[in-house]
């Protein structure tokens, strides 16, 4: 396999997975765009990966510059967030040991073959929890879940969760080969499921696909009057169409009540512990899990960490400036490629310039990609230059795609944005990650409640991080039909086992900080670096990591606190 195409069959099972909150906003629109209690408008996901590789961008050269101990710049504490609720998962005592629920710990999985999955040996089945916790007689939901048996003598079951939110765990299953050993595949059974809201489990259903395509292809220009009254348009659109479709199940897809369903996952695994492998998203998962059952907590890897104590704007402009230095590493890898296979020319600085220039001649004139009815828009060209900050193992297919869209053809652009939409050749989206990012999101992260400074901030990182800034500002979930029921606060897990916290230096959706500041609220928790760039380490690293965390996983060896790679 060709060292384009395996880093690319990685991202075919993955990038869909794990892009949290980049690009889930519609740029400008701001919180004086929807009613008072708030709510958003959808998220659109850009794509991601935790999928590995052997390690390194396939041409080594630049490394994003220092990490920042301020991701995005926002100095002091914030202005009053918008009012949240409470989760439906809020419970008075533990769920495991209450008789109302014992129907739903006390249920086995019926293994059977798996539909439209493409990975050798699986199994699936489903699993019944509550679709509201705090009322189990309100009626259940069913969660999707595939496992891959132990090819060896088994150890226990090791489950993933690939991120997101809105990242199928089933689907992740099939990019196991690609980044998990063959030890560790050998000792355990590889558990992943969909969490409610995401693909086969009670999934949030709002535009059909021929819509989503014309959602996704939109440029908008949050700069101007008639960009925002778009903006408005569309977020409106997409909620009216969720609340339409899946009104019974939005207002429980927050991850208190994932993390819930994840116990009862783990009771019906047989192990009397979890252990979990969680990347981006995957990290709030595992962390909430942890909090509300830190005496369950097994062998915990948490890669490419959230702070839990971040509100939306704050997780908005730590991603601005980790995507800008991403793009920065990009270019100057570029231009050290050389002009015959570099379209930019000079200096980072100028070259972003012309990268921009680029992105504001296809809004006007849309390229040609080969199909006359989806041509390469602004907004697809942005959305698959984004999905090349993820892993920088693309980064020479992602100079060829872009050196081919600034000739004219943007047809490699464009199979870029839909793998990271997870787009399919027949134009059916395989997953609903684009509208399941926004439903949780909006659920677990409140934002700023001052219109006024909400606008001024979407200025700000429009104008300090001009590549993608503009794409992060102003408030996604003003329109969204559910208000927020968590609020931002630190996780220590008391009395937790180890947990393994995982941060890569050059991240661009999960910065440095974040998988810092996490390391450091848990009671019990350590960090391991990895010195690159790219979203998540394991998989990625080229060999530090993936020791350190396998003989973890294998022998409970915990790795040293502070070991960077």
């Amino acid at each position: 396999m060709t060292s384009t195409a395996r880093p690319l069959r990685r991202a075919a099972a993955s990038l869909a997975a794990v892009l949290l909150l980049a690009g889930c906003t519609i740029p400008g629109l701001g919180g004086d765009q929807g009613p008072d209690d708030g709510g958003t408008d959808p998220g659109v996901s850009d794509g991601g990966g935790s999928a590995g590789s052997d390690g390194g961008g396939d041409d080594g050269g630049a490394v994003a510059g220092p990490p920042s101990t301020n991701p995005g710049g926002l100095e002091g504490p914030l202005p009053e967030l918008r009012k949240a609720g409470t989760s439906a998962a809020e419970l008075d005592g533990d769920p495991a040991e209450d008789p109302a629920y014992a129907s739903y710990y006390e249920q086995e999985i019926s293994w059977g073959p798996c539909e439209d999955l493409d990975a050798d040996g699986a199994e699936c089945g489903m699993l019944t929890v509550p679709r509201q916790w705090n009322d189990p007689e309100a009626g259940d939901i069913e969660i999707a879940v595939a496992q891959i048996p132990a090819s060896g003598e088994k150890q226990g079951s090791l489950v993933l969760n690939p991120g997101g939110p809105g990242g199928s765990g089933v689907n992740y299953l099939e990019s196991v080969p690609y980044f998990l050993s063959s030890e560790v595949q050998a000792a355990y059974d590889v558990v992943g499921f969909d969490p409610r809201g995401v693909g086969r489990s009670a999934p949030v259903t709002c535009l059909d696909d021929r819509e989503t395509d014309e959602f996704l292809a939109s440029t908008i220009d949050p700069t101007t009057e008639e960009g925002l009254a778009e903006a408005e348009k569309w977020g409106r659109r997409v909620a009216e169409a969720c609340e339409q479709n899946s009104g019974e199940i939005l207002p429980f897809v927050d991850t208190w009540s994932a993390a819930r369903d994840m116990d009862v996952l783990r009771a019906a695994l047989d192990s009397e512990k979890l252990d979990y492998l969680g990347f981006s998203y995957g990290t709030y998962l595992g962390s909430s899990y942890a909090e509300l059952h830190p005496d369950r907590v097994g062998k915990f890897v948490l890669d490419a960490a959230i702070d839990p104590r971040l509100a939306l704007n704050q997780i908005s402009a730590g991603q601005a400036e980790g995507f800008e230095r991403a793009i920065e590493a990009f270019l100057q890898d570029c231009l050290d490629a050389g002009a015959d296979a570099c379209p930019v020319k000079g200096d980072v600085e100028r070259a972003k310039q012309q990268l921009q220039s680029f992105f504001a001649s296809v809004d006007e004139s849309p390229l040609d990609s080969g199909d006359p009815d989806r041509p390469l828009t602004g907004a697809l060209a942005r959305s698959a230059v984004l999905l090349m900050m993820y892993q920088d193992e693309l980064w020479g297919f992602g100079r060829e795609a872009l050196d081919a869209a600034m000739t004219g053809d943007g047809s490699q652009l464009l199979m870029l944005a839909d793998l990271g939409a997870d787009r399919q050749n027949d134009g059916s989206y395989r997953t609903n990650g684009t509208y399941a990012i926004s439903a949780v999101n909006c659920l677990d992260h409140p934002g700023v409640a001052d219109v006024s400074w909400v606008e001024q901030e979407a200025e700000r990182l429009a104008e300090e991080y001009p590549t993608f800034g503009p794409m992060l500002g102003g408030d996604g979930c003003v329109l969204w039909p559910q208000e927020p029921v968590r609020e931002p606060a630190p996780i220590t897990a008391k009395g937790s086992a180890p947990i393994v916290v995982i941060g890569t230096t050059g991240d661009p959706a999960t910065p440095y900080a974040w998988s810092q500041a996490l390391a450091e609220q848990l009671e019990n928790g350590l960090l391991l670096t990895f010195e690159g760039n790219g979203h998540t380490a394991y998989g990625r690293s080229g060999g530090c990591i993936e020791k350190e965390v396998d003989a973890y996983l294998l022998e409970g060896t915990v790795p040293e606190d502070g070991l960077v790679c």
